[in-house]
């Protein structure tokens, strides 16, 4: 499936956070990670797997294992990643995440 989105920036972004809900043109990893700062990590889980074969949707996929407290889950998904675990807090790890995704990589 082909996804076309507007650019944002990281504030651009973090200001959806005060929307009732994540605006249509986020991407489906931008949705995941608005989710989840919601609390709604099936729905974010749901999306991060959507494609396995994406190392950013792998280090999603490997964030939300963290967070939920899997730390085994979250060690498999950050290698299918290529990326050690964060090293940072969970908040700097969903804040890299963001940037990451904007960035493209």
């Amino acid at each position: 499936m082909l996804y076309i989105f507007r650019l944002m920036t990281y504030a651009e972004f973090t200001a959806t956070l005060t929307a009732p809900a994540p605006p249509a043109t986020l991407s489906p990893l931008l949705r995941a990670l608005w989710l989840e700062h919601h609390g709604r990590w099936d729905a974010a889980h749901d999306l991060a797997q959507q494609d396995e074969t994406n190392p950013l949707a792998c280090w999603l996929h490997a964030y939300l294992h963290r967070r939920e407290g899997d730390l085994a889950n979250a060690g498999y998904w950050y290698r299918r990643a290529g990326r050690a675990r964060f090293a940072g807090s969970e908040v700097e790890e969903w804040q890299a995440l963001v940037l990451a995704v904007l960035e493209g990589g």
